[in-house]
């Protein structure tokens, strides 16, 4: 391993990783996607004295569809892993998982636009690519655990291990995780849960790693410039097929559009309609007939959402007020929970007041408190 500055005092590696033994019988796998997040959850794991193994899936090279050469688990990026790897004088491994994550995560993606819904492809990745076949191979590798740089805090609760909102609300990650399996939190483990972004870069800097600056990609790593129709149109042609804007209530032709792949339920911007009296809202998306659905903002106000394709992570609480998040960027509302997630298993969530731009495609993630209880696919919704 190479010469690296001491931790502060208030940093303690060992204890990030929850070790089962004595750190220098342990071996630790580091998912390294090339941004600063993971490279210092992988010179944390260096400091700890374990052996360590970065590992980068390569997920695509699209450079002609994106306009730029290197992007997440691609290109430059990956070049940025080997160095990062190189300096703290671990072993790296890069893996073509580019056909796998195409198909599991980028035609669905696709699939579910054409469909008139808005789905969410890097919870796809986290469900696949990342914590199924990243987990199996630090499996088969003898790994100790499987560390990566997303922003959660993993603790031990009495039922087992809990996932939980990152200390940081600004960088927090679980509404992307809450998939996750009890048996796959068990293995994983997210050092940087209880640090700042500020600690993270500071920390990036003390060690000498070139990423240090680096920028946080912000966009969905295949659609780095946020054209996600143009990506849709490339891969099914069919989404070009353009049809009419229409009122809901009235039933009125207001416009015509291009292909319903350009818009989302609760989009306002792009309708490219005048004349009206109040400010109109995409309220629902007709895949059938390709009709884009406008209304007034109080028909976006949603009452509950039903869930498919759930997932528990532990015990739900008895007693404890819940909430759940509709969108990434949301902050947790007020919900009463019918039925059981878990296994797949349809639930339903009713929102104490109404809930506005709640779009079938999305997930819903259910909290106790700042525990991630679980959480399900958005499939229909009901009016407030």
């Amino acid at each position: 391993m190479a010469d690296l500055a001491p931790l502060p005092d208030a940093v303690n590696a060992a204890a990030l990783f929850d070790l089962p033994r004595a750190p220098e019988t342990c071996r630790i796998v580091v998912a390294m996607s090339g941004g600063v997040d993971s490279s210092v959850v992988a010179a944390l794991a260096a400091q700890t004295g374990a052996e360590v193994i970065g590992i980068t899936l390569q997920l695509y090279d699209y450079g002609a569809a994106t306009g730029r050469k290197g992007a997440c688990c691609a290109g430059d990026d990956i070049r940025d892993a080997r160095a990062v790897a190189d300096r703290l004088g671990i072993a790296h491994y890069v893996f073509d998982h580019e056909s796998a994550f195409r198909e599991d995560v980028v035609e669905t993606f696709a699939d579910e636009y054409l469909a008139g819904r808005t789905p969410i492809p890097c919870i796809r990745c986290n469900m696949g690519p990342k914590f199924t076949d990243l987990l199996r191979m630090a499996r088969e590798l003898g790994a100790d655990c499987l560390a990566t740089g997303h922003y959660v805090r993993r603790t031990r609760g009495a039922d087992g291990p809990e996932l939980h909102r990152a200390q940081d609300a600004s960088r927090d990650q679980s509404y992307f995780l809450y998939a996750t399996t009890a048996p796959q939190l068990d293995f994983l483990r997210f050092p940087l849960g209880g640090l700042p972004k500020t600690e993270v870069r500071r920390l990036a800097e003390e060690f000498g790693l070139k990423v240090a600056a680096k920028p946080d990609s912000q966009d969905i790593c295949f659609v780095p410039d946020g054209d996600y129709a143009k990506i849709v149109k490339a891969m099914r042609p069919e989404g070009a097929r353009g049809g009419a804007i229409v009122h809901a209530a009235s039933g009125e032709r207001l416009g015509d559009h291009a292909g319903i792949v350009h818009f989302t339920v609760g989009q306002r911007r792009g309708l490219e309609i005048g004349g009206q009296p109040e400010p109109l809202y995409v309220v629902a998306l007709d895949a059938g007939s390709a009709e884009v659905r406008v209304g007034p903002k109080r028909m976006l106000a949603v009452g509950a959402a039903h869930l498919v394709e759930t997932n528990r992570i532990g015990p739900l609480p008895e007693g404890v007020p819940l909430t759940a998040k509709v969108r990434s960027l949301a902050r947790p509302v007020p919900v009463t929970l019918h039925g059981s997630p878990g296994d797949g298993a349809p639930a339903t969530i009713r929102f104490a007041a109404p809930e506005y731009g709640v779009a079938p495609g999305q997930a819903a993630v259910i909290y106790a408190g700042e525990r991630v209880v679980g959480g399900g696919w958005i499939d229909r919704t009901e009016p407030a």
